[in-house]
């Protein structure tokens, strides 16, 4: 019987924005780079110290227009997305507005997640906190997006530390972890230090120049007769040449730990250990295999996380960051933070958030020396973001994590929003090119429409990007003759091809066979929905779609 592919439904769900793909315009009285200490405050960075960074982002926009916006230069490239999205409980917070119809929520997380998926590196994992208002809705969307067996597992938060006085019969105090991986067994997390393992091996002595413990090479405890393995029974030779069999203390015959095959090999290298030992007929040689210490101690991470910073923790660190009165109310612990980065990342990796909040994952990614982008819509991306981040940068918030991974300031990021809609209408209700745009920006913009990065060049007026090393492309708002469209063939000569959008364009282009013209606005009115700004999960009804504008054939001139 064939396998057949369950799906979750909702009303709307066949809907799906037409992005626009929108260009990052920097300001830089919000961006913020660490000044260098004087010369003679200067001191050797210590080796383990956390790397800073100076290219992480902070957009403020729309998220899912900046994931879009992301989606041309970072797709492939980001190594862990840790979000914390509104849970849709129906309340109302303060910087939030937390509810929206089911459905609704449904699809503002998929066409995120969609995005993400496209962001994330091979190697790169998902993390979403939630609780039990969407959990295990949002579980099966991320199965259908990312693939049921790309699910790693729900991680439980234990986020209160002291018991509820409410006169209720439950109330709950977890959240939830999901995690998700891009590709289907590629999971390369790391398991969690701890040097309590080490207590476990004698510390070096004669025997030994590294911590070591010696393991019996017989076989103990359930499944260790020699009727249970029979093949791994057999005579290993003593230093003086007797021949040792597996037999318990009791005279019931046993087994080896290892198969012959594998004690051949460390009788080989000279690695089997031989110890006398009194037994019940005198001393007999005991045979021993040496196991060292790992250099690097670590067990497997739990699943139940009731050893981090609670709400209440959480909220006192903020009061010293934001007042007493400006606190989020449901904010995420930075250890819990460095718990996720500790585990799926490395020193330097990308690490990305589109529900920012009050920034603590970009205060713990720069803490721990890796570089992050961040995104928020709201207005306290001015007023808790930027405050926080300079505070990180300036090393001058000493809570969270500052003092388990010794960060001492450093590094620095730059602040984006998004710019608006490359086209817009006019009183007469025709698309046009937004007068907002330079021709900086309306360059830039056409390259990511038609799908060409970005670099202009400093010395050949028509290179504005290029798609290969010999596909390049040309942006003017103006209207091009016939006698220029031959003097810029003739510079691009044979080897190179070039694409130029222009208002408009005049003579014979056939004459032309390594230029194609466009028309702008013309050419890009249907790659996307204009003049769209708000996709954010405080919409109250599901959006249809705009009917697509009627297109005309391009004419060769005009």
């Amino acid at each position: 019987m064939s396998k057949q592919k369950l799906e979750l439904t909702w009303p709307g769900k066949q809907n799906r924005p037409r992005l626009e793909p929108r260009i990052l315009l920097e300001e830089k009285a919000f961006s913020h780079h660490a000044a260098p200490p004087p010369a003679a405050d200067l001191v050797e960075q210590a080796a383990d110290a956390p790397a800073v960074f100076y290219d992480n982002l902070l957009i403020h926009g729309d998220n899912l227009l900046a994931l879009k916006a992301l989606e041309g230069k970072y797709a492939g490239k980001v190594k862990c997305v840790f979000i914390d999205p509104p849970y849709n409980t129906g309340s109302a917070f303060t910087h939030y507005d937390d509810g929206v119809e089911h459905s609704m929520w449904l699809t503002l997380i998929r066409d995120r997640l969609e995005i993400i998926r496209t962001l994330l590196a091979e190697d790169g994992s998902l993390w979403i906190t939630i609780d039990d208002n969407e959990a295990h809705y949002l579980k099966v969307v991320c199965d259908e997006v990312f693939g049921r067996g790309n699910f790693v597992t729900s991680f439980i938060w234990k986020k209160v530390d002291s018991p509820n006085d409410n006169k209720v019969p439950i109330t709950p105090d977890h959240e939830y972890l999901l995690c998700f991986s891009k590709t289907q067994g590629l999971r390369p997390f790391k398991q969690r230090s701890d040097i309590s393992i080490l207590d476990a091996y004698r510390k070096p002595d004669a025997e030994s120049d590294r911590p070591y413990r010696d393991r019996l090479l017989k076989k103990n405890g359930k499944n260790s007769l020699r009727s249970d393995r029979p093949s791994m029974f057999f005579p290993v030779s003593a230093p003086d040449g007797t021949e040792i069999f597996p037999i318990h203390d009791d005279g019931r015959e046993a087994r080896w730990a290892l198969g012959k095959k594998a004690v051949d090999n460390l009788i080989d290298k000279n690695e089997l250990i031989w110890k006398k030992r009194d037994g019940a007929d005198g001393q007999r040689w005991v045979p021993y295999t040496r196991e060292f210490a790992p250099s690097n101690p670590s067990r497997p991470h739990p699943t139940i996380w009731n050893d981090l910073d609670t709400t209440r923790q959480t909220k006192a660190h903020h009061k010293t960051l934001f007042g007493e009165e400006d606190v989020f109310e449901t904010p995420k612990p930075e250890d819990m933070l460095q718990r996720v980065l500790d585990m799926s990342t490395n020193p330097g990796d990308l690490v990305l958030d589109s529900f920012a909040g009050s920034g603590t994952t970009g205060a713990v990614a720069h803490k721990m020396g890796r570089r992050w982008i961040m995104v928020e819509l709201g207005e306290h991306c001015h007023t808790h973001i930027v405050p926080r981040l300079k505070k990180v940068i300036d090393g001058q918030d000493p809570g969270g994590i500052t003092k388990a991974v010794g960060w001492q300031g450093g590094g620095g990021f730059r602040y984006y929003r998004l710019a608006p809609s490359l086209l817009k209408k006019d009183k007469w209700g025709h698309w046009v090119i937004n007068p907002e745009y330079n021709g900086e920006m309306l360059s830039e913009a056409m390259c990511k429409l038609m799908g060409f990065t970005y670099a202009p060049s400093q010395t050949t007026f028509w290179q504005h990007g290029q798609s290969t090393e010999t596909d390049f492309i040309y942006v003017t708002t103006g209207s091009l003759s016939h006698d220029q469209l031959r003097v810029i063939s003739k510079e691009v000569g044979n080897e190179r091809s070039l694409l130029i959008c222009c208002k408009a364009f005049m003579g014979n282009i056939a004459a032309f066979p390594n230029l194609t013209l466009k028309k702008i606005p013309k050419t890009v009115l249907h790659k996307c929905e204009w003049d769209q700004d708000d996709y954010s999960f405080t919409v109250d009804v599901l959006a249809e779609p705009e009917p697509l504008p009627e297109e005309d054939e391009d004419d060769d001139d005009v």
